[in-house]
């Protein structure tokens, strides 16, 4: 399959070029203030396993217990650090677009997208290991086991928020005007 000559650009990494989404006039708020809620709620749920954990003793078996550890906060650093390199990178710069027309600088910006993403998978998998060494297979009670699940929700709910707030952030709006010569 060729594509034809007037809609082919050699700079370019993928053949299907990002949508232009127009969310309207207040949904782009919207996107911002749901992101920003679910980086909330994704930070309360680990730091709520975090506290929940140095303050649980439990009664019937003071041996065996497992707390939250640094091991345990990884994930999380990863994600979000997954979280801030993907929304400092503009749109714009990864298409090549408004004046950004090096294109060392399209694929350094292209490289942090991956990087950031990536961080964001290996904070995933990362939790999922973590729930699944520490806390599923030494079979715990379920109190505990809910650290290991916190710590996996958080991964996914702080990957969530940096895609909707990037999608939001760049979006098109409506008084937005484009000059170019």
């Amino acid at each position: 399959m060729s594509l034809p000559r007037s809609d082919y650009d050699p700079r370019r990494v993928c053949l299907n070029p990002f949508p232009n989404i127009h969310l309207g006039k207040h949904k782009r708020t919207v996107g911002v203030y749901l992101a920003g809620a679910l980086f909330a709620f994704a930070n309360w749920t680990f730091l709520d396993a975090s506290i929940l954990s140095a303050h649980y003793k439990d009664p019937y078996n003071e041996d065996d217990q497992p707390h939250v550890s640094f091991i345990d906060w990884i994930p999380g650093i990863c994600s979000l650090l997954g979280f801030l390199v993907v929304n400092l990178i503009d749109k714009d710069r990864i298409r090549g677009e408004d004046g950004f027309g090096d294109s060392r600088a399209v694929w350094r910006a292209r490289l942090f997208l991956f990087i950031g993403f990536a961080l964001m998978a290996g904070g995933m998998a990362g939790s999922v290991t973590i729930l699944v060494l520490k806390y599923v297979l030494h079979h715990y009670a379920p109190v505990y086991v809910y650290f290991g699940y916190a710590n996996v929700s958080q991964n996914i709910i702080l990957a969530l928020s940096a895609v909707i707030l990037w999608v939001s952030q760049n979006s098109s709006e409506e008084y937005e005007y484009r000059l170019s010569l």
